[in-house]
């Protein structure tokens, strides 16, 4: 199977990346030390390429109503041009199609950013949906090249402490604008050395910074001037290990189309209190939640928690481990944790770790925010 490349692929090979096969693209993974690309985003700055990732707009009078009815959170909070919301997007029986960022740029332009793995599932679920409303709604993916994408959209995630600041070094023409950004908002910025750009204060990490979005013809014009500014490029095992510690799901990973939203720790995304109807609600409110999504450190040596390992609790009861790694920041085996809902924070439980059974405090998320680690 021929991988597919993001714009940056070749800057990637370039710098000596180690490129590995990450759903289909091929994907930095680190480019020598992960420990100092995750180091470097926790004190300083660093970049990741995501333009395996999917930009898709949506154009028309009933966007608005259409988005109402296919997110699980409410649209309708998004009153101000420039807003943006992240939200589940849910199938019938409640699990989850996938977790994304719409922005809200007008009454007849909302734009989404979401997973590479699942955006043609995603576009074409949307368009089915669009076709059951009727609600006319223009749907245009802006990451692969086609009649109706001539100028796709590639995107970079520049974070940390010193993020914004390097950005403004190189692209002086959004300081204005982006300044004054409050996290999750968005503004589109023209006429830059490297054209129209939209920088969102979102991202992965736990850290602050931007996800910028750039035509693809001009990113790597763009990627070589963060690189020049001293913003570390960073591969996939960094975003991993942050996203980690700062408590982000996974899809894939942490939840995915069968699992109910509320038993992976997203019920704060999640409308249940308003009248509006969303498809997957009438399962959700049937269904309720089953497990309590926490965080857990391991409290003994000998092992590193890992996905899929049993999680026992006082009772007896069982859960599973859906993402764990060793801590950076910490210095410790962490991991995310599906549990019974008898499970409570400040209890131990034990992992299941080849023939041991060691033991692991539930903990609050997040690990790690914006440099300072907050679960001990």
């Amino acid at each position: 199977m021929t991988l597919k490349a993001t714009p940056l692929n070749s800057a990637h090979r370039s710098l000596g990346a180690k490129m590995v096969d990450f759903g289909g693209w091929d994907m930095p993974v680190n480019y020598g030390s992960q420990i100092e690309e995750h180091n470097a985003v926790r004190t300083d700055a660093g970049m990741f390429d995501v333009s395996h990732m999917c930009v898709v707009d949506l154009k028309g009078a009933n966007v608005r109503a259409y988005l109402r009815g296919l997110l699980a959170n409410n649209v309708d909070k998004l009153q101000v041009p420039g807003k943006a919301l992240y939200s589940c997007m849910l199938n019938r029986e409640g699990g989850v199609i996938d977790d994304l960022i719409v922005y809200y740029f007008s009454e007849d332009w909302f734009r989404l950013v979401v997973n590479a793995g699942t955006a043609e599932k995603d576009v074409a679920w949307m368009s089915q949906q669009n076709e059951a409303t009727g609600a006319g709604v223009t749907i245009t993916q802006r990451r692969d090249a086609s009649a109706e994408n001539a100028d796709p959209i590639a995107l970079i995630a520049v974070q940390g402490p010193n993020a914004r600041a390097k950005v403004w070094q190189v692209l002086p023409a959004t300081q204005a604008a982006s300044e004054p950004l409050k996290p999750f908002n968005v503004v589109i910025v023209p006429g830059t050395p490297f054209g129209e750009v939209m920088v969102a204060r979102t991202g992965y990490t736990g850290e602050d910074g931007f996800e910028i979005g750039v035509s693809s013809s001009q990113v790597e014009a763009l990627w070589n001037a963060f690189a020049a500014a001293g913003i570390k490029p960073a591969g996939l095992g960094a975003r991993d290990t942050l996203r980690l510690e700062a408590g982000m799901n996974l899809y894939g990973q942490d939840m995915d189309d069968n699992v109910n939203p509320l038993d992976a720790g997203l019920g704060w995304t999640i409308d249940l209190v308003s009248e509006r109807d969303f498809i997957g609600k009438s399962a959700l409110q049937a269904k309720g939640q089953q497990a309590n999504f926490v965080g857990l450190i391991l409290r003994e040596k000998g092992g590193i928690l890992r996905a899929h390992q049993k999680v026992i609790a006082a009772s007896g009861n069982a859960g599973e481990i859906t993402s764990g790694t060793f801590s950076p920041s910490m210095q410790q085996a962490i991991a995310l944790a599906r549990v019974p809902l008898d499970v409570a924070i400040g209890d131990t439980v034990h992992v299941e770790i080849r023939d041991k059974k060691l033991a692991a405090s539930v903990v609050k998320l997040p690990f790690v925010r914006n440099g300072k680690v907050l679960a001990a």
